[in-house]
């Protein structure tokens, strides 16, 4: 909207930087330009105000697929205005000089053109197609052919306007047969989802069996383990019970031994001090049979003598001195005599 000031019977007026400004004079095109300012007079001056950055127009197409299926086309449509004279001419842009805001309503008739030639590509387009085809082509084809048909159109062209970008959101059928497309949809995606659950509890089972034989195998191994550990302590308490038995065995037949040696010496001892001890009775004997029998008494008493403190009676007679004192007697006529 432009910026109009002034005084009576002369005005100034000046423009946005994005609207280019075309000034006429009784009818005549004086002057133009993008956010100019100037002087005019009102009563023979006329000024029409047009938008020169880029616009958005969005619109909506219901319409029929080839068969017979309604579908509705959402898009927007981004637009600009090349040749301002031109737009002029075909549009009225005509400014109120006392306000500065256009006194109709333009921008809503050039939007109204421009959904009306979009409208009719796309009606185009959902004639030639099935459902399945436009769904299945889906927004990339609709927007090309939205686009191409409206920089072809030779009326945008005389109006001086150009097509910028043309943007398509969606292409749905109605409520009911998107509803009856999505079904085999959502049955197939429910089947995989199913398919993919019994798969993984599938999965799951095998994991679980794989893992109980696992620990059986482990057992098993474990009781085998055991088993031969048992058999080895088994085997080991037995070889060290015949090592201790053989150990023993050793032990007494070394003892046996030794006490037989001990025995054969002792006996061998024996045999010999008693062999000497007979040699020697044997020898006194001798000597004995060769004394008269006055030392052999004599050596009785002294034998006698020697063991008083053991013998508690002694019985002495006539009967043992009388032969003493005879041989005593012999002895000492004999030494006289000599």
């Amino acid at each position: 909207m432009a910026d109009i000031r002034g005084v009576p019977g002369l005005r100034h007026l000046r423009a946005n930087p994005s609207m280019e400004v075309l000034r006429y004079r009784n009818g005549k095109l004086v002057d133009r330009g993008v956010g100019i300012s100037f002087w005019f007079r009102p009563f023979i001056t006329a000024v029409a105000e047009i938008p020169m950055d880029d616009r958005e127009l969005t619109f909506v197409v219901r319409g029929t697929t080839g068969d017979f299926q309604e579908a509705v086309v959402q898009g927007v449509v981004t637009w600009r205005v090349d040749d301002a004279a031109a737009m002029a001419e075909r549009v009225d842009f005509y400014i109120d000089l006392s306000t500065g805001r256009w006194a109709w309503q333009p921008l809503e008739q050039v939007g109204g053109f421009l959904t009306r030639v979009a409208q009719e590509i796309a009606l185009e387009w959902l004639a030639e197609r099935t459902l399945g085809a436009v769904l299945a082509e889906g927004v990339s084809a609709l927007r090309q052919s939205i686009g191409s048909g409206l920089r072809a159109e030779a009326s945008l062209e005389d109006m001086g306007l150009s097509v910028v970008t043309v943007r398509v959101a969606s292409v749905q059928p109605n409520a009911e047969v998107e509803k009856a497309l999505q079904t085999p949809v959502r049955e197939a995606i429910q089947q995989d989802a199913d398919q993919a659950l019994f798969h993984r509890r599938a999965l799951a089972v095998e994991k679980e069996r794989a893992i109980a034989e696992n620990e059986l195998q482990n057992r098993i191994e474990l009781s085998k383990r055991e088993e031969s550990l048992i058999e080895q302590q088994g085997a080991n308490d037995r070889r060290k019970a015949s090592e201790q038995v053989a150990a023993q065995r050793i032990r007494i037949e070394s003892e046996a031994r030794l006490m037989e040696l001990t025995a054969n010496a002792e006996a061998e001892s024996v045999r010999l001090v008693e062999g000497a001890r007979a040699d020697v009775e044997a020898r006194l004997m001798d000597v004995y049979a060769a004394l008269p029998a006055g030392v052999m008494m004599g050596l009785a008493m002294r034998e006698l003598a020697g063991k008083l403190t053991t013998i508690e009676h002694l019985n002495l007679t006539p009967d043992m001195f009388t032969p003493l004192l005879g041989d005593l007697m012999d002895a000492a006529t004999k030494r006289l005599e000599a």
